[in-house]
């Protein structure tokens, strides 16, 4: 018999194996949400026992004289099954709490432990042998719901994000799936762990790859988002000092006090802007608005026949940096310039839930079948839109009148600590 399970020892040692090597690679890595890397150490817990359970269940079973104690063990083993399957909710949806599930694995812990005193569940009989009573597939059922709740977490969470990356916790529930059916054609007492087991260990590797695959896709999407940040950033700065330059330059020739007047004020705006200018964070409307300020200063001196207004409710919140400025900027440049009296208004606002600035113009406006043209040229509202939508969750739309005017609305959402 000592020979025998040494051999039996051999087939348990690589799964145990693969149990230690993924703890460590939980622990050390960086890369893995903290929530994540928890679930998944209590995941490998559980795992490893139920190796233990598996290999004493085998034990027991051959020593054929020690009932009760192989009753526990199998009450053991029937119960945890179901709750690594919950577990493995956690992983694809961490921030759920699945209370039905876990009523559900109570349920079948109550059902298992019968077995102690009735055999409506299973009862080990005299020849060793263990029938099944009339809820002797409770686990089966509880198990066979865990895993079809979790291919349809699986595919709502993340059928819209990639769908690729969705297969790995199906095919897992397959492997399962697969692996009960094999061990319902096999006598588990002639080996040390059943197929289900086996798969389950397959299982929480194949989800520490997937935690990886979904850390390489959030960090490819962050560094792509800031690229595009620092591509459009790189590309509005320029333009912006370019104009400015260009005013001071025109108003040297035609009235030179008016341009050592712009020449303060431009470098007011150095100095007051130049940071939050060379970084792509959000920044509070108020600085926006100084910025914006300083520059239609700059253009009203050089077009007398514009006018700014400002209607501010709220100027507190958070927003791309120049995000109100190159709206302006398109106001006066493609739409009021041409106006014997040209009116560019800014007008902010608290609404139900979200933040609106609105920047509106009486000039010449444009066709909207023409609108992605015009988002095109020189500052381009595509930029501003964008960085909206990726760095706040807001949203920029424009309506536009062919001799009536254009007006460009940004709603951003209130941020959690705001009402």
């Amino acid at each position: 018999m000592a020979q025998e399970i040494r051999i039996e020892l051999i087939l348990i040692v690589p799964l145990i194996l693969q149990m230690i090597g993924l703890t460590f690679a939980v622990l050390i890595d960086p890369y893995i949400r903290r929530e994540h890397r928890i679930i998944m150490v209590i995941i490998v817990a559980m795992i490893f026992s139920l190796i233990v359970q598996n290999f004493t269940g085998y034990l027991l079973d051959i020593n054929g004289t020690m009932p009760y104690e192989r009753t526990l063990v199998g009450i053991y083993g029937y119960s945890v099954r179901p709750v690594i399957l919950v577990l493995f909710f956690y992983i694809v949806s961490p921030e759920k709490r699945h209370p039905l599930a876990w009523i559900l694995i109570g349920i079948n812990m109550c059902i298992h432990l019968t077995a102690l005193f009735s055999g409506i569940c299973f009862q080990i009989d005299a020849d060793n042998h263990v029938p099944r009573g009339p809820l002797g597939y409770s686990c089966h059922v509880v198990s066979g719901m865990m895993l079809a709740y979790l291919v349809y977490l699986t595919i709502r969470e993340y059928s819209r994000v990639r769908k690729s990356e969705a297969w790995i916790p199906v095919f897992n529930a397959v492997l399962i799936i697969l692996s009960v059916i094999m061990d319902s054609f096999v006598d588990y007492r002639e080996y040390p762990a059943t197929f289900l087991t086996i798969a389950v260990v397959s299982s929480a590797v194949f989800y520490y790859i997937w935690l990886h695959l979904q850390f390489v896709r959030e960090h490819e999407q962050a560094l792509l988002a800031e690229q595009r940040i620092q591509i459009m950033m790189s590309q509005i700065q320029p333009h912006f000092l370019y104009n400015t330059l260009s005013t001071i330059q025109a108003l040297c020739r035609i009235d030179p006090e008016k341009a050592f007047y712009t020449t303060e004020r431009f470098g007011a705006y150095l100095r007051q802007n130049i940071d939050s200018l060379s970084q792509p964070n959000l920044i509070v409307l108020k600085k926006e608005l100084e910025h914006t300020r300083i520059y239609t200063e700059i253009e009203e001196i050089r077009f007398p026949n514009i006018h700014i207004e400002y209607d501010i409710e709220s100027e507190d919140f958070l927003l791309p940096a120049l995000s109100v400025q190159p709206l302006v900027e398109n106001a006066i440049r493609h739409g009021v310039r041409i106006r014997k009296n040209g009116i560019v208004s800014v007008i902010v606002r608290k609404k139900d839930g979200y933040h609106e600035i609105v920047i509106r113009d009486n000039g010449k406006g444009f066709d909207a079948e023409n609108a992605e043209s015009m988002e095109g040229k020189h500052i381009g509202v595509r930029n501003v839109r964008e960085r909206i939508e990726k760095m706040c969750g807001g949203t920029l739309t424009i309506d536009s009148r062919i001799d009536e005017g254009t007006t460009v609305t940004i709603r951003i959402p209130f941020r959690k600590d705001e009402k």
